[in-house]
């Protein structure tokens, strides 16, 4: 599914309007989740995007989300730019720690950044997740035409019917891909372009929010 460009706001509202519906709909019931703190850590870690030490990942206290921050996601094209420097990308292996009794799904992911795009230029996000073990992938993917010079947010969510549960009372690994891509294109060759998976705000990460089930 391709990634859609939807404010946080209002995709908490289309979800939250939706889910009612959807569930009935699937003859299932969401859950409010396990009142247990839910634990996420890195498993592996591997990428140009991602050197040892620059990625973090950490869990809402309310168990609806967790985040995975980056420091040094930073691809460039253009002046003064190696030819490898274009693409940029990072695999991660998560380990979530879920009491038993439940488990869960991504519902939606917000994935933030930051583009200066020069005239003539352009940018790619992809990223796909998936269940260590699962045939499932989930992807998405979004352009960006310069000029441009702002954040970036892309928002990718499923509806209940197509969301993809962790298989219940096994450890399984929860698998991301994602990269970053700046073309030069028909952009004047003395100008530098970049993309970043963060943001210039520090505080701004991609967000995994959760759908929860009993089993």
């Amino acid at each position: 599914m391709s990634g859609k460009l939807i404010a946080g706001g209002a995709l908490a509202a289309l979800v939250a309007a939706t889910l009612s519906a959807q569930t009935a709909a699937a003859g299932e019931e969401p859950a409010d989740g396990p009142a247990e703190q839910i634990r996420v850590g890195i498993q592996t870690i591997n990428g140009s995007g991602c050197p040892a030490g620059t990625a973090a990942v950490a869990a809402n206290a309310d168990n609806t989300a967790f985040t995975v921050t980056y420091s040094d996601y930073l691809a460039v094209a253009g002046a003064g730019a190696s030819p490898v420097d274009f693409r940029k990308n990072c695999q991660l292996s998560l380990v979530l720690d879920v009491p038993s009794g439940f488990t869960y799904a991504i519902q939606s992911v917000d994935y933030r950044g930051y583009a200066y795009l020069a005239d003539g230029a352009s940018g790619l996000e992809q990223a796909s997740y998936y269940h260590m073990g699962s045939a499932e992938t989930t992807a998405s993917n979004q352009t960006f035409d310069g000029p441009y010079d702002d954040n970036w947010q892309v928002t990718d969510s499923k509806e209940w019917a197509e969301l993809v549960w962790a298989p219940c009372g096994e450890q399984r690994n929860f698998n991301i891909n994602t990269e970053l891509r700046v073309y030069r294109g028909s952009s004047d060759q003395r100008a530098t372009s970049l993309m970043t998976m963060d943001s210039t705000d520090s505080a701004v990460s991609t967000k995994y929010h959760l759908a929860w089930k009993e089993c």
